[in-house]
């Protein structure tokens, strides 16, 4: 674990080592929250009792793929504990997948249309009114990179964000736990990262795929720094509920 500074906590699920928070990072810190970053297959905290907010990142797995990743018969638990207290979550890619299978929704694997690259995504009228999704309405260029899809989602849940070929891209459950399958915490000089080789199979070019991403990046960057200082709003706010 890596503790950045003393303040309200969050615990950050790390299930692929190289989505990482990147540019989440240092907004969420200028917002005043410390970040306790936890790789999954490292092993995770028994409980949410310590923290004040939980972020799951994303990873080419399913939610219950324990067989490849046993920590996530954990997570799921930590997803469930923050659904039952509405304690601050936000899922990311994975991290929705999960939500939304532990609250009873259903996630299907390949399935669909791939979203690869800036997708624009667009918000609903309940996501307008959301006080974290809300940066991005009415529409938002995102990096999206998934196949595996949440086909269904939970009946408690409001749908907050979609695009054309994913209906469910944004979720609320409770008033504060929240998943998103785009990626909010990546920009298109990350796409620089991915395989050259996986993309032309799927008849991809990268290169073209990170020039179409710069052409929104300014403005993409600036709503998604809302969204995370957003959340590290509603985070600052549980803390000061639990301890008065």
């Amino acid at each position: 674990m890596v503790t950045v500074h003393d303040g309200p906590r969050v615990l950050v699920v790390v299930n692929s080592r190289p989505s990482s928070l990147r540019r989440m990072r240092p907004w969420l810190e200028e917002a005043g929250v410390d970040l306790v970053v936890v790789v999954g297959e490292e092993g995770l905290p028994e409980d949410l009792g310590s923290f004040d907010g939980l972020i799951m990142l994303g990873g080419g797995l399913m939610p219950d793929d324990d067989d490849r990743a046993p920590w996530l018969a954990r997570e799921r638990e930590l997803a469930a504990e923050a659904i039952a207290g509405d304690i601050p979550t936000l899922g990311v890619c994975l991290g929705a997948q999960i939500l939304a299978h532990v609250a009873g929704g259903e996630v299907r694997a390949a399935y669909g249309t791939p979203e690869r690259g800036a997708t624009p995504v667009f918000v609903t009228e309940q996501g307008a009114d959301d006080a974290v999704l809300s940066p991005l309405s009415p529409v938002a260029h995102v990096i999206e990179n998934h196949e595996d899809m949440i086909t269904r989602l939970p009946d408690a849940a409001v749908l907050l964000a979609s695009s054309e070929a994913c209906v469910n891209q944004a979720f609320r459950l409770g008033r504060h736990v929240r998943g998103v399958q785009f990626h909010p915490e990546a920009g298109a000089l990350d796409l620089e990262k991915w395989d050259d080789a996986a993309l032309a199979a799927a008849g991809l070019d990268k290169q073209q795929l990170v020039e179409a991403a710069l052409v929104h990046e300014q403005e993409s960057a600036a709503r998604c720094a809302r969204l995370a200082t957003a959340f590290a709003a509603e985070v600052v706010a549980s803390r000061v509920a639990r301890v008065g």
